[in-house]
């Protein structure tokens, strides 16, 4: 699969009905996407941290690989925020990454709309997110999913692509628990 840059990314191997999506669009978000990427990141909170135009700025800004996917008829079916190590960032869960490794990939957030899901969009963001980790020498890719709230959604996908579990932590006030996930290239 090719992107509008130009880079190739290798197409998942397993056997599974969530393989990558070819018939979507990969390109690096840019400023005209802010509008649809922020209400894509809106409609997901609590999964995800809620964002305005400053603070999703401020996260584009730092991020190492900003992603879009868009579907046949324009619209965007999903969007990655990534950032690798020695980023200026202040999440706790970067943090936690930051603390057990040297070199990593941080998926900050994965958002799939809801008429894209259960097509491949996912798994093909992520593809994307693991060549892209694999070319800057990063051996793992790092992700959290709320235990509380609950993202059951997120848990088994992660699960299924084989992320594997390697922590849990309460941030944010004791408000929400994540599961610390890791995917070694």
């Amino acid at each position: 699969m090719t992107i509008a840059n130009g880079d190739e990314f290798p197409v998942n191997e397993m056997e599974d009905p969530r393989q990558p999506d070819p018939a979507v669009d990969l390109r690096t978000l840019c400023d005209d996407d802010r509008a649809e990427v922020l209400a894509l990141n809106q409609h997901w909170v609590p999964h995800v941290g809620s964002l305005d135009e400053q603070s999703l700025g401020s996260l584009l800004a730092d991020a190492t690989l900003v992603l879009g996917a868009w579907s046949s008829s324009g619209e965007l079916a999903g969007a990655v925020i990534v950032l690798d190590d020695g980023a200026d960032y202040s999440s706790p869960n970067y943090g936690y990454f930051s603390q057990r490794h040297d070199t990593f990939t941080y998926v900050d957030r994965i958002m799939v709309s809801p008429s894209c899901q259960g097509r491949g969009v996912g798994w093909t963001l992520y593809d994307a997110v693991a060549a892209h980790a694999r070319r800057c020498g990063s051996p793992v890719m790092c992700a959290e999913v709320n235990l509380t709230p609950p993202n059951p959604q997120s848990q088994a996908f992660h699960s299924h692509y084989g992320f594997v579990e390697v922590g849990r932590q309460w941030t944010y006030g004791d408000t929400v628990e994540v599961q610390l996930l890791e995917f070694v290239l």
